[in-house]
């Protein structure tokens, strides 16, 4: 069994169904997808059918903030800055998208993407993983379990950690996360590590600190980028961005999935006209 992650496909259907048929995980694997399946890119709803199959084979597929920003402008249409903000963010081809569906399989999908998940966490060997969309935001108060247990992290503690983040921070936050160590490592590097999206790996250049190497590859393409790793941290990287801007298109963004039981990247760019 292997662990899968990937984020930000923002309506590039092609590029994704590219994507899964080449690493091809399999029943027993788990995958998550960190949220944007929609806007920008020319097949939002394309998009959305393959995440959610995923979903239907054990698959966790979470809130984005571009989900979420059409949810607020269809729940309160009349309000002209849910439609700005959708909009402006590129909202015009899943509205487009979805108007060519029929009735209920548009509300089935709607009713879909409004019970996702804003987090999740899995634990790979024995390191633990917390995936939100946009991050966490660093040393918010929370309780740790108090009842006898092994050393280390528990699944308690990381839904009171979890739990105790503002749903704004999970899906929009950047600088104060990228920019700031999470301190959820000691010094032997144990801990949770945070695996987010949202940001396009290109921004963070000059807004991360301690990232392992530049976002743009040789190839002239966005790549994941590692954060945080010093002396205070076991030099093991508290933070891991996987945005690698599809949401620009052909000639700037790929999409990754990475595998974290051995750090595996699996690429696929972004054709011209997809």
């Amino acid at each position: 069994m292997a662990t899968y992650v990937f984020s930000d496909v923002h309506g590039h259907a092609a590029t994704l169904d590219r994507l899964l048929n080449r690493v091809a995980p399999a029943d027993e694997d788990h995958v998550y997808m960190l949220g944007d399946m929609i806007d920008r890119g020319p097949d939002p709803v394309g998009v959305l059918r393959l995440c959610r199959n995923l979903t239907e084979h054990g698959g966790c597929v979470l809130m984005g903030n571009h989900e979420d920003l059409m949810l607020n402008y269809l729940e309160v249409p009349d309000d002209p800055l849910n439609l700005i903000n959708w909009q402006g963010n590129g909202g015009e081809t899943t509205r487009d998208g979805l108007a060519t569906l029929p009735e209920h399989e548009c509300i089935d999908l709607l009713n879909w993407i409004g019970e996702l998940p804003l987090f999740a966490y899995e634990f790979v060997g024995s390191r633990p993983y917390v995936m939100t969309h946009a991050g966490i935001r660093p040393h918010v108060p929370f309780d740790r379990a108090l009842e006898p247990r092994a050393a280390g992290w528990s699944e308690d503690d990381l839904m009171a950690m979890l739990e105790a983040q503002a749903p704004e921070d999970l899906l929009w936050i950047r600088d104060d996360f990228w920019g700031v160590p999470t301190d959820l490592l000691d010094m032997s590097g144990e801990g949770p590590v945070v695996v987010a999206g949202h940001t396009p790996t290109a921004y963070l250049e000059g807004m991360a600190d301690r990232p392992n190497r530049r976002p743009v590859g040789e190839d002239g393409l966005c790549r994941m980028v590692e954060v945080g790793a010093c002396s205070a941290t076991g030099d093991v990287a508290d933070r891991i961005d996987i945005d690698c801007g599809a949401a620009g298109g052909s000639s700037f963004g790929q999409l990754l999935m990475l595998r974290l039981d051995d750090m595996q990247e699996f690429y696929e760019p972004v054709l011209e006209g997809e």
